[in-house]
């Protein structure tokens, strides 16, 4: 069974750290049996990722928002594997757009098949969690597929790049709310809607939950460039390898000093030439940039924090205090 502390979330009460181990636990059989299929091939691919591990920072979420309702009732691990699978499909579609070789520590679905198969096999994850949705009811069909809406939009633009007049950070913060805080607000949103929590408390789990995840991104963004693979599962640079533009980048790029001028040049080239790649690497590690972005992971974590306070207290709000600490921590 996993544990909370494996998962590298610090909760501050030994109870509430039992349920949400037991919870956690009970999600990870679930997702086993929902990848099965009556084709053994496809188990295999669809069990790729599930076994590869992850934090399962959305399911935890929807299991301590739970906790301001009835954390036992019948549609609170139902929906925490809802999240995870809409979660990991994105990742099989991912991978074949970055042409990623590692994902979580070991070798991407893509890499080891194909790019058809990685694709097909992330589109089976999305028809079982549509499937076990249908269960939940209509409105979590409806909650999905608007969060699906913009799982999507949050691609594009980000394929498609900012708008002639719009400013390139502002354009990244909606590609990450579209991308990354929307299933991890309705990852929030479930687990206190499932609960039966009172609507002023689902309310909250909706902003902070699209907070958190934004914050939760940037991090990833840092980690992308800071991390070695052990740490990260999966090769550091990668996005900048792939020209995908992170925070860090855009953060280097608005800068004027004489001195970034090499940086500037190597951010603009194509960095799939190893010596080039590594050379940038290393300059952005070192650039003012980094610290910047830290900032910036600090700001949403402590506007996750602020949503909180019309929360009761005691251990789930502590708990989901914590998750901030430790947003920022796994940063530093």
């Amino acid at each position: 069974m996993t544990s909370v502390s494996q998962l590298g979330l610090v909760v501050p009460d030994p109870e509430l750290e039992s349920e949400i181990s037991a919870g956690v636990g009970a999600v990870e059989q679930m997702l086993r049996d929902a990848v099965k299929s009556d084709y053994p091939f496809v188990t295999e691919t669809s069990r790729h990722l599930v076994e590869a591990g992850g934090k399962r920072f959305r399911p935890l979420l929807v299991l301590l928002a739970a906790q301001f309702g009835d954390p036992s009732a019948p549609g609170v691990l139902p929906s925490a594997v809802v999240v995870e699978l809409t979660h990991l499909a994105t990742l099989y579609h991912d991978d074949v757009m970055d042409e990623a070789l590692v994902r979580r520590g070991t070798v991407s679905a893509n890499a080891r098949w194909s790019n058809t198969i990685a694709i097909l096999t992330g589109d089976f994850l999305f028809s079982r969690a549509s499937d076990m949705l249908a269960d939940l009811g209509p409105d979590a069909v409806r909650i999905q597929a608007r969060t699906f809406e913009r799982l999507v939009q949050g691609q594009i633009r980000e394929t498609v790049g900012p708008e002639t007049g719009v400013d390139p950070l502002s354009h990244y913060l909606q590609v990450v709310a579209d991308k990354t805080g929307s299933l991890i607000s309705t990852s929030a949103r479930f687990g206190a809607m499932f609960a039966g929590a009172p609507d002023q408390v689902v309310d909250v789990m909706i902003r902070y939950g699209e907070r958190i995840g934004v914050a939760f991104q940037l991090s990833d963004d840092l980690l992308d460039i800071t991390s070695d693979s052990h740490d990260s599962g999966k090769t550091p640079g990668t996005d900048l390898r792939e020209g995908v533009t992170t925070l860090p980048v855009l953060h280097a790029r608005r800068s004027t000093d004489p001195s970034d001028a090499r940086l500037l040049e190597l951010l603009g080239a194509d960095l799939s030439d190893d010596d080039r790649h590594r050379e940038t690497l290393a300059l952005l590690r070192a650039h003012s940039a980094i610290t910047a972005t830290r900032a910036d992971v600090e700001k949403w974590a402590q506007d996750a924090r602020d949503t909180l306070r019309p929360l009761p207290d005691g251990p789930p709000k502590r708990a989901l205090d914590a998750m901030c600490d430790y947003v920022i921590a796994r940063t530093s």
